[in-house]
């Protein structure tokens, strides 16, 4: 049985392809997230010969593995972002890679607005060698509670404008449920401060963070979009800007190997981030 279109593929594809020429405006979030993940990364204490950059949009994830000397292939859902990066238009649910393509792959941002999320980690997991590594980052659930609060009650009909989103644990469990080895999924939270909604807006448009729920587009008509605005001022500190929260899961998992530690009994330990990171090549 296929998963259910929650998500709007094209309309996925043209919005990242909207976004592109000005993305670089409003990829705070995203440069934040590839910091991460390449930080995390220099602790892992092996090399890298060829890695999947997926979901590249502006492509500096794989332009920083590149300087690295790793081989690396682009890919993205949006047409300007993959040609840019001299890749690969896919989604990350419809991978066209060969089983165990990779040694890496990198995915930081996008994959909460995967449709088959579950077949997607599965099919990045096949794409890995044995004892591959795979880490990812995205938005999480508790990600703009201001936003939402404000939306809460500024329209007469209730309609759906943020997508569901994933927890931590969810996160993990998913990873678990795709195959991966010594899954680790933890996260961290990032604040921000606008002096109107307006502006939050504009960074969620330009990044490309806007709902993309499957069905019609029911805009915010402007005495629902003035309500919402007063309600999300009402939250100002002392110098009139609101703080916002953005909540980024990682995740991390290894394609699995017969020559990795088997994980201990359910209940009796739990594995740190760090000790996985660290976990040396098996040769």
């Amino acid at each position: 049985m296929s998963a259910p279109e929650i998500f709007d593929r094209r309309r996925r594809r043209l919005r990242r392809d909207r976004i592109a020429p000005a993305f670089g405006e409003h990829d705070f979030l995203h440069a934040r997230m590839i910091d991460e993940t390449l930080d995390r990364l220099t602790s892992v204490q092996r090399s890298f010969g060829r890695a999947l950059d997926l979901g590249c949009l502006d492509g500096k994830l794989g332009a920083a593995l590149r300087a690295q000397g790793v081989e690396v292939i682009s890919a993205d859902p949006g047409f300007r972002f993959a040609h840019a990066a001299g890749g690969v238009q896919c989604d990350e649910d419809r991978l066209p890679f060969a089983d165990q393509s990779f040694d890496l792959v990198l995915a930081c941002g996008g994959i909460d607005q995967v449709n088959d999320l579950p077949g997607a980690l599965t099919l990045i997991r096949r794409v890995l060698r044995p004892d591959g590594l795979f880490m990812g980052a995205f938005l999480g659930a508790g990600s703009l509670p201001r936003l939402r609060a404000a939306l809460l009650g500024s329209e007469e009909r209730a309609v759906a404008r943020l997508h569901p989103q994933i927890d931590v644990r969810s996160a993990g469990d998913l990873l678990a449920r795709a195959g991966f080895a010594l899954p680790v999924a933890d996260g961290e939270r990032v604040s921000i401060r606008y002096g109107s909604l307006f502006g939050l807006l504009r960074d969620l448009r330009g990044a490309g963070a806007t709902s993309l729920l499957a069905g019609p587009v029911t805009l915010l008509s402007r005495a629902a979009l003035a309500a919402a605005a007063a309600r999300f001022a009402a939250d100002a500190d002392a110098d009139g800007k609101t703080a916002e929260t953005i909540e980024i899961v990682h995740l991390l998992g290894w394609a699995p190997a017969p020559s990795q530690p088997q994980p201990a009994r359910r209940g009796s330990a739990s594995a740190s981030l760090a000790d996985a990171l660290r976990r040396p090549k098996q040769g």
